[in-house]
């Protein structure tokens, strides 16, 4: 029986995201980088222009995003409601960091769940030749939201945990580690993925006006204790981990999340330019490269 053909994809990319579509581009030759013209007219709205839009017929189409701001969203948008109406075999939309995802629900009553909002949006892509559209993101702040896509997308939830078991496995005190998590919210996300580590929880609790970090269980003494979490923001929740942990006698502090958002470059405070702050500093903090721009910003 005949293997089945491989298929070949076209890869298109929004301009945050040009450096990525290239390192994707370069590990296959399945995969060919397409290209957009991305211009505005002068009152600042999107003048846009899908080159070879007549080539991508029959074609097994994606298109890598970066919803980094409002200000970005809409003109990628409507590449991504252009693209299935191309006549193409497959329509693939890769959304690497879902940034409304930890707006998922109301509090309150007047609370807006833009998670929701943003998943009516994307449920709302054309479905293409080959049927609705494959919507791939990593790791997502809450699981339940897969529930909050329609049937015209087929959401599909991948993780960066892998890529961090590699990298721990390769550390010189690999048998030292433990497994850290800032909350519930993130042990119940991620122990399941990394059950063969001893672990730590964290969580926070209230003195009077201030939410404070405490040890909740296990024993971080003498290891080199990675905290593991989806996102960072500002990092003041890590930064408190790390000092409790290294004030229950944790050997070394490292810290992994998948999305390095990082606001107002705040990915700063986690960068210390001399000896007196090492007691303060983490020995590796570790993300993936789900948000472009922070790349960028750290790697100048």
């Amino acid at each position: 029986m005949e293997k089945p053909q491989k298929k070949q994809v076209l890869l298109f990319h929004c301009v945050e995201s040009e450096d990525l579509a290239r390192k994707i581009a370069a590990q296959s030759d399945l995969i060919q980088l397409q290209s957009i013209n991305w211009r505005s007219f002068d009152d600042g709205f999107p003048n846009l222009f899908i080159n070879n839009a007549q080539d991508i017929r029959g074609q097994h189409v994606a298109f890598l995003a970066s919803f980094s701001s409002p200000a970005v969203i809409f003109e990628q948008l409507s590449v991504i409601f252009a693209l299935p109406r191309l006549f193409v075999a497959s329509f693939t939309l890769v959304l690497p960091f879902f940034p409304t995802g930890s707006f998922e629900r109301m509090e309150e009553e007047g609370d807006v769940a833009t998670a929701f909002t943003m998943a009516r949006i994307l449920s709302n892509i054309p479905i293409s030749r080959g049927g609705p559209t494959s919507l791939v993101i990593y790791d997502i702040h809450a699981l339940q939201e897969r529930f909050y896509f329609g049937d015209h997308v087929l959401p599909c939830f991948e993780t960066g945990i892998p890529l961090l078991k590699q990298r721990l496995h390769q550390l010189p005190d690999a048998d030292k580690i433990v497994v850290a998590f800032p909350d519930d919210g993130a042990w119940k996300r991620y122990h399941k993925q990394l059950d063969h580590f001893p672990m730590v929880v964290c969580t926070k609790v209230r003195e009077g006006d201030k939410r404070i970090v405490r040890l909740k269980e296990g024993d971080p003494d003498g290891c080199h204790v990675v905290i593991v979490d989806d996102l960072v923001q500002s990092g003041g929740t890590l930064i408190e981990c790390q000092k409790v942990l290294a004030a229950h006698g944790a050997a070394k502090v490292s810290a992994y999340v998948t999305h390095g958002v990082f606001p107002k470059r705040s990915w700063e405070r986690f960068v210390h330019k001399n000896d007196e702050d090492s007691g303060k500093a983490f020995a590796y903090f570790w993300i993936t490269d789900s948000c472009p721009l922070t790349v960028k910003s750290h790697c100048k």
